[in-house]
């Protein structure tokens, strides 16, 4: 990193990295002078964002340690699912501080679900003993495509009503309106399966260049990580793999309104139908989660097969991708389902893409989602060029993408 390259942001990328944590090692690392790594630390510790804590001593006198200060701020979360959502206060550091799970249904549309969300966070706040003046920002995750540079959602199977909905504006304006909140918070949203595969990868897999998460709940779709980065192919369509259509299975009506597609047959809404044709009342993926942990007979099969016909379509998945973890996560992913996606990816993928592949499941669980949300904002507001921005006051609060 040259002088010029190194501004204030990035000398806090280094310390939050831990790559530089004294002034000796920004100094080293930049090849800028003590006086302006000094002025430059200035500004951050003016902001608030750094703290001093003191090193390991040799012998000598134990040098001062720069650590990125995480309790500066916090940042408000929510996991959107079709029938529930987890809403969560979260510190710098991911730390979850206040957290609830309700009923919200997203079929009952953007403007209901997000005033109900945003009423929900006034007491995680209390709850968490901080204030609306500290948050930074807002991580939402959707279960249905988002186009990353809008922040809308696009054409989304299970998410009637939702399409092209400016929801960034209107959960501001929601939260502005309960909890007084500038009306510019930045806001952001993403994907589910998406935001679950940044919080695995970050969390389990951090040297993993090649990761794929698969969510297999009401819908199933997969979330990309490609050089720790999450992918999302030119607006936002990458991952959703519940569209692929199966050859054998035309008689299959999806959400979409479409025929065959590996949602219509393998999802936890098809396995919720098959079980109620067949005695079994079923009403969503977390109802078939129930039966699951209860060792109900017909949803141990019925979740196996779903495993092999999603397991069809991932061999073609890690051909194309070849990555190093295949984590399994959702509300169908137990034994039965991962034993199913196994069989499949193991006999008919060629044994080179398969090598060095692990096949798991979560780490995080119900909260990847939440988590990844988190790391969302924070690694985006604090990423060097918006960390400069934002300490120059060259932009505007309400700035999210």
């Amino acid at each position: 990193m040259t002088g010029i390259q190194a501004t204030a942001g990035h000398l806090l990328q280094l310390i939050r990295n831990g790559d530089a944590t004294t002034r000796g090692e920004l100094q080293q690392a930049t090849g800028l002078s003590r006086s302006t790594v000094g002025h430059r630390l200035d500004q951050l510790f003016q902001a608030g964002w750094l703290r001093r804590s003191t090193g390991t001593s040799t012998g000598g006198r134990p040098s001062a340690r720069l650590e990125f200060d995480t309790s500066h701020a916090v940042v408000l979360v929510a996991d959107l699912e079709t029938r529930h959502g987890r809403a969560a206060v979260v510190d710098l550091a991911g730390r979850i501080l206040a957290e609830r799970t309700g009923d919200l249904v997203i079929a009952d549309g953007p403007e209901t679900v997000l005033d109900r969300l945003a009423r929900w966070f006034g007491p995680l706040l209390a709850e968490a003993r901080t204030d609306a003046a500290r948050i930074c920002g807002v991580g939402l995750s959707v279960p249905g495509p988002v186009e990353w540079e809008t922040a809308q959602i696009v054409q989304p199977p299970i998410m009637p009503g939702w399409d092209r909905f400016p929801v960034r504006e209107r959960l501001r304006d929601a939260l502005s309106e309960h909890l007084n909140t500038p009306a510019g918070l930045p806001v952001f949203l993403d994907n589910d399966a998406n935001l679950m595969a940044l919080a695995e990868q970050r969390a389990g897999h951090p040297d993993c260049q090649a990761f794929v998460l698969i969510k297999a709940s009401t819908g199933i779709g997969a979330g990309v990580m490609v050089g720790k980065e999450i992918y999302r192919g030119i607006d936002g369509g990458a991952g959703d793999i519940g569209h692929i259509r199966l050859h054998d299975r035309a008689d299959a009506l999806c959400m979409c309104g479409s025929y065959g597609c590996l949602a219509a047959v393998a999802s936890g809404r098809a396995i919720a139908e098959q079980l109620t044709a067949a005695g079994v009342p079923t009403a969503s993926g977390s109802d078939v989660r129930a039966h699951l942990a209860a060792g109900q007979p017909d949803a141990v099969r019925l979740a196996r097969e779903a495993g092999q016909r999603v397991g069809e379509v991932l061999v073609t998945v890690v051909t194309l991708l070849n990555p190093g973890v295949l984590v399994l996560a959702g509300d169908l992913a137990g034994t039965p389902f991962l034993t199913g996606v196994r069989e499949l990816i193991y006999q008919r993928a060629m044994p080179r893409t398969t090598a060095h592949l692990q096949v798991v499941t979560s780490l995080l669980d119900d909260r990847a989602a939440l988590m990844g949300a988190a790391a969302m904002v924070i690694e985006h507001l604090y990423s060097p060029d918006r960390a400069d921005a934002r300490l120059a006051g060259l932009e505007p609060v309400g700035q999210a993408h």
